[in-house]
């Protein structure tokens, strides 16, 4: 057998040693050359950590909202466009208001006619209070005549029914003229409703933001309710994730979190947990989570994030980064025995937590390892602990 085909044999039985997960045997390794080396040697412990759970994200705009129109006509004008940054009342569609200028002109003719109504009810209401006036007055005279019997039986009658037609046509005209004044309001009403529709021609932001999407192009025909624009507010963001069931206990209003933007050279910022919707999906049992971002950071709306979320703690076995050696296809350290001898020994890694990294098989606590590997060192090696 050649010394490649040898060499292959090793590695796939490497491999299949670290996919089964087993502890790894440390193989049989050649005498001890003779050579000394120093090297600092720590021996591997078992460290409480933080658990994290790590939860795939998506930036979004903490404020973004879609301007739809409120009247029907043509998009005449589109004075934005996609990336554009805009200002609280900027001007951004314009929507042909004729249509609307024409229901304005309506609305105030009737409401000049309704005003004329109501001048002429009023004239009436008092021409028929001076009448109930004066037959009022002449009522009580001829009471006094019949008294005295100056008048006949038939004439008092007749001023009385006088009197009483007169202050009927006095509630009448009364009525008349509530009943113009409902009208004057009502044509009020319509004059500022066709007012605030002609404004509503002109689409404004309704705050400092950028431009994300255009719906709509010049020509366009718009209705109530039409989408327009997309638009978002620049400088907050959040990242949105789904997080299992199972985890949600360990998830507080206001907890400090880690957030991750691999796009932006891998960027690392504290986030705060800003909302918990509490009612889980019932298809994948998990609750939507919103984290604020930091404000003014270079974050675009779309872009992948992962958060870290602590759910506890575990005892884990952690070596410095320095320790571990790659040999190849191969990840292992050098394990140091009472005879001071290092042996490479082939490892199985976790997570990596700043610059240390778990071991999953392959080193057990209370075993010596060289925590800072030398160029220089082989396997077999006198190990000379640095000082």
């Amino acid at each position: 057998m050649t010394a490649t085909r040898m060499f292959i044999v090793s590695l796939w039985m490497a491999a299949a040693l670290i996919a089964c997960g087993g502890d790894i045997a440390p193989g049989n390794t050649p005498p001890g050359t003779g050579e000394t080396i120093q090297a600092p040697v720590a021996e591997a412990q078992i460290s409480q950590e933080a658990v994290r759970y790590e939860a795939v994200a998506t930036i979004n705009a903490r404020t973004a909202s879609t301007v739809s129109a409120k009247l029907m006509g043509t998009i005449q004008a589109v004075h934005v466009q996609e990336g554009d940054a805009v200002k609280a009342g900027d001007l951004l569609v314009t929507i042909d208001s004729r249509t609307v200028a024409s229901q304005l002109d309506q609305a105030q003719a009737g409401l000049r006619e309704a005003m004329r109504a109501q001048t002429s009810a009023v004239s009436a209401r008092d021409a028929a209070a001076a009448a109930a006036d004066l037959a009022a007055a002449t009522y009580r005279r001829y009471q006094q005549l019949l008294k005295e019997q100056s008048v006949s039986r038939q004439e008092f009658d007749e001023i009385q029914s006088r009197s009483r037609q007169a202050q009927a046509t006095l509630a009448q005209a009364d009525a008349m003229v509530e009943a113009a004044r409902s009208r004057m309001q009502q044509a009020r009403a319509a004059v500022e409703q066709a007012s605030l529709a002609r404004k509503d021609a002109q689409v404004r932001a309704p705050y400092d933001g950028r431009v994300i999407a255009k719906l709509i192009d010049e020509g366009d025909l718009a209705a109530p309710g039409t989408p327009l624009l997309n638009i978002e507010q620049e400088g907050l963001f959040c990242a949105d994730l789904v997080l299992p069931e199972r985890h949600i206990q360990a998830v507080q209003l206001g907890q400090q979190v880690t957030v991750r933007v691999p796009s932006l050279d891998d960027l690392e910022v504290v986030g705060e947990v800003g909302r918990i919707v509490p009612a889980a999906d019932a298809r994948s049992r998990s609750f939507e989570v919103k984290v604020a971002m930091p404000p003014d950071l270079p974050l675009k709306s779309g872009m992948f994030a992962r958060v870290f979320l602590p759910i506890g703690g575990a005892g884990l076995l952690m070596v410095p980064e320095t320790a571990i050696v790659q040999q190849g296809q191969l990840t292992g350290v050098f394990v140091v025995g009472d005879d001071r001898v290092a042996r490479f020994r082939l490892v199985r890694t976790g997570k990596t937590l700043g610059d240390r990294v778990e071991i999953l098989s392959g080193l057990k606590a209370g075993q010596r390892y060289v925590r800072d590997v030398p160029v220089a060192l082989k396997d077999g090696m006198q190990v000379e602990e640095a000082r």
